[in-house]
């Protein structure tokens, strides 16, 4: 019972702090983020949460910035509206799904275009060998008798 409780309490910091970061977090740096995951410890001290941001390098920097600023007082939010005895602490992270489904299009484009030249040297391809390579014997008549 004690992971199922976890996993509850992850999603709802997950809303949470999103819900924090568009309504009360007003700090300038904070680009268009999202919150990807949370995920929180087994005897539910430590949090974390993790996010991606649309922009560039410094629009990621400068949010991680603004998250970091701004972690007390979400956790401070977090732990009255979950109601547990010690407010989890919180960390951020930045999420590298972007990145990585990025790579994972280029190989799969070049998984495609393989195949499509495997293809074009299969279309116009004959056997090595005889249409029917399997040898007959004259006598398989016999053997029904």
């Amino acid at each position: 019972m004690g992971e199922a409780r976890a996993k509850q309490l992850a999603d709802r910091i997950q809303v949470l702090v999103a819900e924090l970061l568009e309504r009360r977090v007003k700090d300038p740096r904070l680009g268009f983020v999202t919150i990807t995951d949370a995920r929180l410890t087994g005897d539910l001290r430590e949090a974390s949460v993790f996010y991606t941001v649309y922009g560039d390098e410094q629009d990621r920097a400068s949010t991680a910035a603004a998250l970091e600023s701004a972690r007390g007082m979400i956790r401070s939010e977090v732990g009255k509206v979950l109601g547990l005895r010690h407010s989890p602490s919180l960390a951020f992270f930045l999420d590298a799904i972007p990145e990585n489904a990025g790579q994972i299009e280029e190989l799969l484009a070049k998984a495609r275009q393989a195949d499509a030249e495997v293809a074009k040297a299969a279309a116009g391809a004959k056997p090595a060998g005889e249409a029917d390579p399997y040898k007959r014997r004259e006598d398989d008549d016999d053997d029904d008798e």
